[in-house]
């Protein structure tokens, strides 16, 4: 195998951030006891705010960035992987901390990596992703706190994007009565093919709201944050719960305590960086088990590794609707 190879490269001059495509060799790969030769990626929004510099996620200069990647095991000196394993990668900091997955060669920590799921692509995989994956883990939270699809309606917010049109789509498929919130009606036609019963304008949600409001949803996984979740926090009806798993809207909650103890609403928080190991396996399983992948195929673009620049500057304006897998071989 040759020892060079392209990515995408991260620098800083005069505090601003540029990226550009450079030929490296593996000599200039951080530290890790597997190499992977990467076939696909994933553009997410935390990558839009990396390769354009919008968001301070990038601390070290130069860097490789990509949250998430899928390949061939090329090299290892781990017992858990050998040469020719097919793996994927979402989380642990990769793209963020540590040299990520736009670039067509990796060196990674071997507890980084999930073997490629049975029956998935590593097409099919980076389309589902990050964003797939943190669907799921919010799926699942909401599951363990007891929210069923016989309870009522849930709502999902942010659902034009990648972790929403996921979320749609796999409480649709399980059975639930979805609401999807967005901000382009224009999609309500598309949400409705996913599964969405009932699609409802960001507006409902984006302005400020009272501490208790007219009970509406029995569940709701949010993307957004900010004054949408406050918002929706006071919709919720009592007993239920909301997966809270983005800060799109901003990080700050302008909230009482008046939906937690009057009406015994919980907040739970969903984070797939740093998810353990086994739980990522049995989360992918599900995924797999679960999402029409004809679906899936419906809500993903795709991209050439020379697009990627002028993509990232695309999802951060919400021009890009569902998933987008970047072809990096």
């Amino acid at each position: 195998m040759p020892n060079t190879f392209k990515a995408l490269v991260l620098n800083k001059n005069d505090d601003q951030t540029y990226s550009e495509f450079k030929q490296l060799d593996l000599a200039d790969l951080p530290d890790g006891d597997v190499v992977v030769s990467i076939s696909h990626s994933s553009l997410n929004y935390k990558d839009g705010l990396a390769v354009t510099g919008a968001g301070k996620i990038i601390r070290n200069f130069p860097f490789v960035p990509g949250i998430d990647l899928a390949g061939v095991v090329e090299s290892s000196e781990s017992e858990k992987f050998k040469v020719g394993d097919a793996v994927l990668l979402t989380g642990w900091g990769v793209g963020e901390k540590y040299w990520g997955g736009f670039s067509q060669k990796a060196r990674l920590n071997a507890k980084w990596l999930t073997a490629m799921p049975e029956g998935l692509t590593p097409s099919r995989a980076m389309a589902i992703g990050t964003a797939g994956f943190t669907a799921m883990l919010s799926i699942m939270a909401l599951e363990k706190y007891g929210i069923s699809r016989k309870n009522g309606p849930v709502l999902v917010s942010g659902a034009n994007g990648g972790v929403g049109s996921m979320a749609v789509t796999m409480l649709a498929a399980l059975g639930y009565e979805v609401t999807a919130s967005t901000g382009r009606l224009e999609e309500s036609d598309f949400l409705k093919y996913l599964g969405a019963r009932n699609i409802i304008p960001r507006s409902d949600l984006a302005h400020k709201s009272k501490p208790l409001e007219k009970e509406k949803y029995n569940g709701a996984i949010d993307t957004v944050g900010g004054q949408p979740l406050a918002s929706l926090l006071s919709q919720l009806s009592y007993g239920t719960a909301v997966a809270a798993c983005g800060l799109a809207a901003g990080m700050e909650l302008p909230t009482t305590v008046f939906p937690f103890i009057l009406r015994n609403v919980a907040l739970l928080g969903v984070d797939s960086v740093m998810c353990p190991a086994a739980k990522r396996e049995l989360t992918w399983q599900r995924i797999v088990e679960i999402l029409p992948m004809d679906k899936l195929d419906s809500l993903t673009n795709t991209i050439t590794f020379e697009q990627l620049p002028i993509a990232a500057i695309a999802i951060l304006k919400g021009e890009i609707r569902g998933r987008t897998v970047v072809t990096i071989e």
